[in-house]
């Protein structure tokens, strides 16, 4: 039965999208399990990638969820069904966080006890470097997530039926605890499963490199998803051209954001010049890695930045659509040169496998899979939303 509000008629996305999701997870799948056949450990590492590349954009979707009603924000509410769909991926983390916690050894050199406690600087850090605790603070960031995804999800969801605005307030409340708790939670994250794959290196900006180029995917893959329903008929048929403009605007935003933190990151240390800290970016200097460091400047910033700058760019969406998907394969590009220096039986030299690009397809395959099964039990526009029609009213 159709779900009607103003002109909004639910419409069921078509069974090729989930063929299409399907056939890509099974692909990845099948080269990722190769690769694990040939080479274990790059198999790790490269699943790793594609662990934090689904862990960025959950995160980044229901930071999203909540910064909207922390803000009070009525221009993304016809779209922001289509975030809440995104962070459905919190949850699923608990259990593809599995191999990677029984495969932790192929990662960390901190899980050989021996060698932690050899060297006098990571010996200092064994009280948080310990497998049992890192378990701990795994469990406890993900299942808080997952908390604050269902209680977000649920209230919006039951808004559609019950209309009860009182919803909307509690969500507000819920957001303002989740916010403190997201800042801790997702530098937790970031350090344990990224700046711990060398425990001699360390950064305070860290958390917050990880948290900007979370943001810029989700509002990347979030873009792309908005465009290609409503073009072909899926979302709101009052929302025009205008409500692209806060996406491009927010995704300009936080490219440049990203490159300040990347560049002051960068900057301190150099200035410094500490061998306990230079050490890192150095490795990422050499043995062909220093191509992969230009590149990543060159996507993750310069183009983004020169294809947004106009305000008509950000409208566009043949344009929006372009930087979208430019910007999902920088983030790609920017976890793997955060996570693959440290796969130490590369000497640090660059090389890659294509086989290492099956786990990142499976993942691809994965979010068109959820969208596809969110659809199907949900509305893709929040109709018991009271800010839904201001929402829809937005011009620039």
């Amino acid at each position: 039965m159709a779900t009607k509000n103003l002109e909004y008629i639910k419409k069921e996305l078509p069974k090729s999208l989930q063929k299409l999701g399907l056939t890509l997870v099974l692909i990845g799948l099948a080269i990722g399990i190769f690769l694990f056949l040939l080479d274990p450990q790059r198999a790790t590492f490269s699943y790793l990638l594609t662990f934090m590349f689904v862990m960025s954009i959950g995160i980044g979707a229901l930071f999203l969820v909540a910064l909207e009603y922390i803000a009070g924000a009525d221009w993304s509410t016809p779209i922001r069904r289509i975030v809440e769909f995104f962070a459905g991926a919190i949850p699923l983390l608990l259990v593809l966080v599995i191999p990677l916690l029984l495969n932790m050894k192929e990662l960390f050199l901190w899980t050989d006890t021996e060698l932690l406690r050899a060297d006098y600087i990571m010996s200092g850090k064994e009280a948080y470097l310990n497998v049992p605790f890192f378990i701990i603070r795994v469990a406890v960031v993900l299942g808080l997530w997952t908390l604050f995804y269902f209680l977000l999800t649920r209230n919006s969801r039951k808004q559609d039926s019950t209309k009860d605005q009182s919803l909307t307030t509690k969500n507000i409340k819920i957001s303002a605890i989740f916010i403190p708790i997201f800042a801790i939670t997702v530098t937790i994250a970031a350090v344990d499963w990224l700046m711990t794959l060398e425990p001699l290196w360390f950064s305070t900006i860290f958390g917050v490199y990880f948290f900007s180029g979370s943001v810029v995917v989700t509002l990347c893959v979030v873009t792309l998803a908005v465009v290609l329903l409503r073009e072909h008929g899926y979302l709101h048929p009052k929302m025009i051209d205008d409500h692209y403009y806060s996406l491009g605007a927010l995704i300009f935003a936080f490219v440049n954001f990203w490159a300040y933190i990347a560049f002051s990151q960068y900057l301190l240390i150099w200035y410094a010049n500490l061998p306990e800290e230079t050490f890192w970016f150095i490795n990422r200097w050499k043995g062909g890695w220093v191509f992969v460091s230009l590149f990543l400047i060159f996507t993750h910033f310069v183009v983004p930045y020169a294809v947004l700058l106009s305000q008509p760019a950000k409208t566009n969406a043949k344009k929006l659509k372009f930087i979208s998907i430019w910007l999902i394969f920088a983030h790609v590009v920017d976890l793997y040169w955060l996570i693959m220096p440290q796969f130490k039986t590369t000497n640090h030299a660059f090389y890659l496998y294509l086989m290492e690009f099956g786990f990142p397809i499976a993942a691809v395959g994965f979010f068109i899979l959820l969208i596809y099964y969110k659809s199907q039990k949900n509305n893709m526009v929040p109709i018991g939303d009271p800010k839904l029609d201001r929402g829809l009213n937005f011009r620039l």
